[in-house]
């Protein structure tokens, strides 16, 4: 069983309210879960005390049971000082394709090139 500690929505039209939960990962995101550890409400301002509230003892104890955070509650669980966030890397797909990365680089190659024939007259004419 893949558990995730994660956000399930709440709330209003609008106006979210987040409970952050201890759920099996094949669970829907606003259905069942295990446990509710906290609750987030993004209304409220970033300095708040109130925007996120968190059961620390709770969160590390499924931490070391082996629950794995989304990357949200990784930013909460940072902030408690329960968890080390990782660096994301950039995603693969969003990268050019074989043909198109071809053209930037031959496009990147003809402006060297223009480049250089721009300065190399300007050499001659000072010399």
């Amino acid at each position: 069983m893949s558990v995730k500690i994660r956000l399930a929505r709440g709330g209003a039209k609008k106006r979210p309210h987040y409970s952050i939960v201890v759920a099996d990962s094949r669970y829907p995101r606003d259905g069942r879960f295990i446990e509710k550890i906290g609750t987030f409400d993004p209304m409220k301002p970033k300095d708040s005390a109130e925007r996120v509230k968190l059961d620390t003892d709770k969160a590390k104890a499924w931490l070391g049971k082996g629950a794995q955070p989304t990357d949200r509650v990784e930013r909460f669980l940072e902030a408690a000082g329960l968890w080390k966030r990782t660096a994301r890397v950039s995603v693969a797909k969003a990268k050019p394709k074989k043909k198109a990365q071809e053209r930037l680089d031959a496009a990147a190659a003809a402006a060297a090139e223009a480049a250089e024939k721009a300065a190399t007259p300007a050499e001659a004419a000072s010399e």
